[in-house]
């Protein structure tokens, strides 16, 4: 077993992390072609039984590299998404390029992050018996503190995740600003670095809310459990996700989320049961299902007990299991997959 990746700066190149040999290859605007054209070299000198793939923005389009099987992980797609974060001849490129998908990964099986991307690759055109299910798995015990933190006296929603366009975060930010027009104490916590924080934090003055945003940028594990677990609501406002960790990780710690009803959003929470689900980009509706959480403590509560259990589900050992029996009927030695296709 190897794993291929991009380069970083300073990293090594050749490293070993848990026994797994790791080699470093490429950059950020070179690293599909790069880790490809790796991978084929390492596949001619050595015998692998089967090749995974992670589609994460750019396709390698490893059957073109090699005849080893390919099983292909897919948090998602862009599709048009990737129109609001770039300028249109990037975003035609990265559109463009996930368009062979169909045909060159026509032999491929492929493991789906959520329902909603296996529904987005069928759409496109792949066997509905090659794609399934395998959610990610979740180590619940690092977010289960024996004392945690007690929520913050003031209602504070966090949001958690990179500033990028796409994401949508100024949702959030508008948000806060009709929350405070009922509760004029509430604040916003925004944990994550990106491009869009000095356009983020423009906006939250001209709402004139600036002194009610945090901004806190990069977090450790431990900061970052800490502040879910003083917060009282997540929120998600993406057009889009493969399918929402930050949601589980709000989860663990007791913390109901308000999302865009969209995909991915619509898999990682359940709606009416662990938070609510909203109409994408519609500030009014986040707030309202906002405050309904802050101003019901009970109703809250009662969703966090939840969603607690509804994280405690997600673990590494189910999605090892799923995995491996995917990657076994790739190579032929299983005729079915668990739980069927």
């Amino acid at each position: 077993m190897r794993l291929l990746v991009s380069r970083f700066p300073r990293c090594a190149s050749e490293a070993k992390i848990d026994g797994v040999p790791v080699r470093r290859v490429g950059s950020w605007w070179n690293a599909n072609l790069a880790i490809a054209r790796a991978a084929a070299r390492e596949l001619r000198r050595n015998d692998y039984d089967v090749v995974l793939e992670d589609v994460n923005k750019i396709p390698f389009f490893m059957p073109l590299w090699t005849r080893t099987p390919v099983a292909v992980l897919v948090p998602h797609l862009f599709g048009g998404t990737i129109f609001r974060e770039t300028n249109p001849l990037l975003g035609s490129y990265v559109w463009a390029m996930e368009r062979p998908i169909p045909w060159v990964y026509r032999h491929s099986w492929f493991l789906p992050m959520s329902d909603s991307t296996r529904a987005d690759l069928i759409r496109r055109g792949i066997a509905a018996e090659r794609a399934v299910v395998v959610h990610s798995g979740f180590d619940f015990a690092r977010y289960d503190l024996a004392s945690p933190p007690p929520r913050r006296q003031v209602p504070t929603l966090v949001h958690l995740g990179r500033l990028m366009r796409y994401k949508s975060v100024e949702v959030a930010v508008r948000t806060l600003a009709r929350v405070r027009a009922l509760l004029p104490q509430a604040r916003l916590a925004i944990a994550g670095d990106g491009p869009e924080g000095p356009r983020l934090q423009r906006l939250a003055r001209r709402l004139g809310i600036s002194e009610a945003v945090d901004f806190l940028g990069y977090l450790s594990h431990d900061d970052k459990v800490r502040l879910l677990w003083e917060s009282h609501v997540l929120l998600n406002p993406s057009p889009k996700e493969g399918w929402g960790l930050t949601v589980i990780e709000a989860n663990a710690c007791g913390v109901p989320v308000v999302a865009s009803r969209r995909p991915g959003l619509v898999d990682s929470v359940r709606d009416g049961e662990t938070g609510t689900l909203v109409p994408y980009g519609d500030a009014d509706a986040f707030a309202t299902a906002a405050l309904a959480f802050l101003q019901d403590p009970a109703r809250r509560d009662l969703f966090g007990r939840r969603a607690r259990a509804w994280a405690r589900r997600f673990t590494w050992e189910e999605a090892v299991l799923q995995t491996e029996t995917v990657l076994l009927r790739a190579v032929g030695g299983l005729a079915t997959p668990p739980g069927g296709p």
